[in-house]
Formats: structure tokens, sequence, C-alpha cells
């Protein structure tokens, strides 16, 4: 069986204002997700799908600029009204995090984010959508708009029945630290991010 089970709603305040979570576990991996959902969602949402960042989101790490657009995302959605799925189980592009630190140690030898992966032996980027799939399903939501950078997320969602109506980049610079980052993410793996 694939797919996501709902587990649990409540209501957090946060400094973003009160949202909507609801809780979720994938059935095949048994990773709890979320779905922070700030209301009226529309017909057309705002939907950012987010991978879990351990090192961008708690330790407020620059060599990423995931902390900054969780809460870009977050700041969006309680304005306007959408959805951000936090998917656990995608730190480092879904190598795990110890697997991200020996990358990172790899990169501060010169080696960019992708080539650190594959000296690793790992895939540059393992993460499938397929849970957020499933649980924009759960919400019946079939038509979005898509907080992302990623074409390959935009692909994969499509893939997988959703109408992306929409793609708005969630571009942002978390400084110096991150320059050769994100220009790796634009020029070698097709993310919409303007050149620096």
């Amino acid at each position: 069986m694939t797919g996501v089970r709902f587990e649990v709603e409540t209501l957090i305040p946060t400094t973003h204002g009160q949202l909507r979570v609801r809780g979720y576990t994938s059935v095949d991996a048994g990773v709890e997700h979320l779905a922070l959902i700030a209301d009226p969602l529309g017909a057309t949402p705002t939907v950012r799908v987010h991978s879990e960042c351990l090192t961008g989101e708690a330790l407020g790490s620059l060599k990423c600029e995931c902390g900054p657009q969780l809460d870009s995302a977050l700041r969006t959605i309680a304005r306007d009204g959408g959805v951000v799925i936090y998917l656990r189980g995608h730190e480092g592009r879904g190598i795990g995090l110890v697997n991200k630190l020996r990358a990172y140690r790899l990169q501060q030898g010169g080696l960019d984010t992708v080539d650190a992966n594959t000296a690793l032996g790992l895939p540059v980027d393992a993460r499938d959508y397929a849970d957020a799939t499933a649980i924009l399903d759960e919400l019946g939501l079939s038509s979005i708009r898509l907080l992302t950078n990623n074409p390959d997320k935009v692909a994969q969602l499509t893939a997988q029945g959703i109408d992306v109506a929409e793609c708005i980049p969630l571009v942002i610079s978390a400084g110096e630290a991150s320059d050769a980052y994100l220009a790796t993410k634009r020029d070698r793996l097709g993310h919409l991010i303007p050149a620096g």
C-alpha cells in the first residue's frame, strides 16, 4: 500500500499567526509529514512543498536557503491563505543528515554539492514527492500555485496528477556562504534562480 495516513489536526499559534496543522504518516516509509494550513485556501491555493533541512532550519546554516525559504513560505500563506507541506526524510535532497555532513566536508575541499554527492556514490537528488501528492489529494487540492525554484518538483507533481497552474519562484539568498550552492542549483540542476 502506498500513500499517507492522516493522523491528527490541531491549531498552533505561530509567529505568522494561527495555523491549522495536520499530521500524516507515510504508509511506505513510516516518516511523519505535516500540512500547515492558513485558511482560506481558495480554488487554486498557494502551496509550498518543503523538504526537511535540520541544518538550515534549526541550526541556522548559511550554506543553504532552506530556513529563510520556509519562513518566507509561511509568511506568504499566512498573508494569502495556502498550505506548506513539510516533508520529513528529505534531508540533504534525500541522502540523510550524516551523508549531508559528509558532502559538506567534500565541499570544503572544493567540490560543489552535485559532485560531492556523486563522489560519495549517492544520487544528486533522491527526493520523491509521492507523499506530497497524497497529502494534496487528501486535502482535495488538485490545482495549485506552487512556490518553488525546482523544476523536478513541478515535473513530479504534474506527473502524479497535480495541476501546477502557476510556478512562483521562491528566491532567497542566505548570503555569501550560499552563493556557490545557489549557483550550482541554477547551473547544474536547472533551478529557477537568477544569476547573482
